[in-house]
């Protein structure tokens, strides 16, 4: 586990992410936009808070946010990590019924089986490749995004979407023990919003965890 460079939120048991957290530039605009998506969270009402604000490019909005869930889950996980093993997590699964093997179409071209700790290391570093990638994630302001990026951004969140799939199926126990579950819960509530509000994640991926979404969305009607 490496240490990320930031403090995470106040009441949470460790400083350390899963990996070094990716930071926005400050003063950028997309740094005022997540300033902006803050501010709207704090409100309590996250169905507004999703929305695209006024005037606002759908893209980086959508870019804005996708850096955000990154560092969420990076967050989330690392505080679990010691529960995440080879041993106890010998396939990354989410319940009995959903399993999922890992491929990038680049490196690792046809899906292998590996356990929960290596497929999350696999996907958190070709994330974290991604929003590195300026082509893909222009942090400068004018740069245009590519016209790929609305295909990339619904990848990358259907692969982070699996991550929270793990911890509820899997380490919910663990998440209780830490007193991390309103965390964990609020983070999620969130990303599945936001998801749903721009229809960024097919219906069947969300299925092991659709339970949970209806009553999350339940209580918000």
């Amino acid at each position: 586990m490496r240490p990320g460079g930031n403090k995470a939120e106040s009441g949470s048991r460790s400083s350390k992410t899963f990996k070094p957290k990716k930071n926005i530039p400050e003063g950028s605009h997309q740094y005022e936009l997540l300033k902006h998506a803050e501010a709207t969270l704090g409100s309590g009402n996250l169905r507004a808070a999703v929305m695209l604000p006024e005037g606002e490019d759908l893209n980086e909005w959508i870019a804005v946010n996708t850096v955000d869930f990154f560092n969420q889950i990076n967050m989330l996980y690392g505080t679990i990590t010691e529960f995440c093993t080879e041993t106890s997590c010998s396939v990354m699964s989410a319940g009995p019924r959903y399993e999922y093997h890992w491929a990038d179409g680049t490196n690792i071209k046809k899906p292998i089986k590996c356990s929960a700790p290596k497929y999350i290391d696999y996907l958190m570093t070709w994330v974290q490749d991604q929003l590195d990638d300026e082509t893909l994630f222009p942090s400068k302001i004018g740069v245009p995004f590519p016209k790929n990026f609305m295909s990339v951004a619904k990848t990358i969140l259907k692969r982070l979407f699996r991550v929270y799939a793990h911890i509820y199926h899997q380490h919910f126990d663990s998440v209780m023990q830490l007193q991390e579950e309103a965390h964990l819960n609020t983070s999620f509530k969130h990303f599945i919003f936001f998801v749903q509000e721009f229809n960024l994640i097919d219906r069947r991926e969300l299925a092991p965890l659709q339970d949970l979404i209806e009553k999350l969305g339940s209580k918000d009607r």
